[in-house]
């Protein structure tokens, strides 16, 4: 079994955690039986310091020709002027859009030797282990018309937020059916008594649900949504909502784990290349510390050999071995522990085969 895998390692601390994870996955796969043939390139503000953008043709042919494709971060201060005209995460849409990668998995559940490095109250944490399905290519972030105008003497901005009925329906169906493999319940996240979007959302959801009749459906109302994932998570299994929500809602839910650096994702369309990356920035702070948590990064390598190298084992030996060494007392800075990001990985790898 031979796979192509473009590593897109990005800014500040990616081609760290991006290094390390290459390490976890060629090990796992290699005790599958499968081999990884791996085409880096660029993206994001490297990409713009070379290229003059933060997407290239290539880079996208790339990305479009192979089985999976691992990213690490975009971004940071050196190209955070507002007024640039190109800016890192514009390669970063462009690759979804470009990959046609609509769905955005990220699974959010608590480890727990975990429970103390998390804000919350420990009896909030007890059992949560749901998994947060992101819309990934409509919304306010792609909608149009978009821009900036001056009407007579002041400035304004627009931003449009637009989807269609298949837009929808395929993110939500895509929830369903993971909810199929887990405890049967989705919760619907919108905004239906102010946009009119959401609206549409709700109407398309209820019609999905109705394929899905062993499937409870929840509609909930964003701020409500804000609410519960600190006050009862564990009552969320799997959480549907559209691109703007998700985004903050995925951030806002890694901190029930402890740490943003622990949480992986995967973006996934109908056919095709999958992209995984960790959730977090590119924490231009600590880059060449050689301190950032890899396991986000490194999780996101099960993803991806679950998902888009179906490679089930594989992905079980890491999640395995990352569960094996936090229980077994191991900690990154951001965890509390002294650990740099090789030796976590060390760790890692030693516990594959266990």
């Amino acid at each position: 079994m031979d796979f192509n895998i473009v590593l897109l390692p990005g800014d500040g601390i990616g081609p760290e955690v991006v290094g390390q994870a290459v390490r976890v996955l060629t090990a796992a796969a290699q005790a599958e039986g499968a081999n990884l043939n791996f085409n880096e390139q660029l993206i994001g503000g490297c990409s713009i310091d070379k290229f003059g953008t933060a997407l290239t043709d290539e880079t996208l042919a790339a990305c479009q020709a192979a089985d999976a494709v691992l990213l690490g971060a975009v971004g940071g201060p050196k190209w955070d002027d507002p007024q640039a005209k190109v800016r890192p995460e514009q390669g970063l849409l462009g690759l979804r859009k470009g990959m046609a990668v609509f769905a955005n998995l990220r699974p959010v559940r608590v480890h727990p030797d975990l429970i103390s490095a998390s804000p919350l109250k420990p009896e909030r944490l007890a059992g949560v282990d749901m998994i947060v399905v992101r819309e990934l290519t409509g919304g306010l972030y792609f909608g149009q018309p978009k821009g900036r105008e001056v009407v007579d003497g002041i400035e304004r901005a627009v931003d449009t937020l637009v989807y269609n009925e298949e837009e929808i329906r395929r993110v939500v169906r895509m929830a369903f059916k993971l909810a199929e493999q887990r405890r049967k319940k989705v919760t619907s996240v919108d905004k239906a008594n102010v946009l009119e979007s959401s609206r549409l959302w709700r109407k398309v959801t209820a019609e999905v649900a109705a394929e899905f009749p062993e499937i409870e459906l929840e509609n909930m109302l964003v701020d409500t949504a804000a609410m519960r994932l600190v006050a009862s998570p564990a009552n969320l299994d799997v959480l549907v909502t559209e691109n703007m929500f998700g985004d903050i809602l995925t951030d806002e839910a890694s901190v029930l784990t402890g740490s943003m650096g622990m949480l992986p994702s995967a973006s996934l369309g109908a056919d095709g290349a999958g992209l995984f990356e960790p959730i977090h920035g590119s924490a231009p702070d600590i880059a060449g510390k050689g301190i950032a948590n890899p396991l986000g990064t490194i999780l996101s390598t099960a993803l991806l050999l679950r998902y888009s190298l179906k490679l089930p084992k594989a992905a079980a030996r890491i999640e395995q071995a990352v569960d094996q060494a936090i229980s077994d007392g191991l900690r990154t800075v951001d965890l509390g522990g002294k650990l740099t990001s090789q030796q976590m990985t060390d760790e890692v790898i030693a516990r594959l085969g266990s």
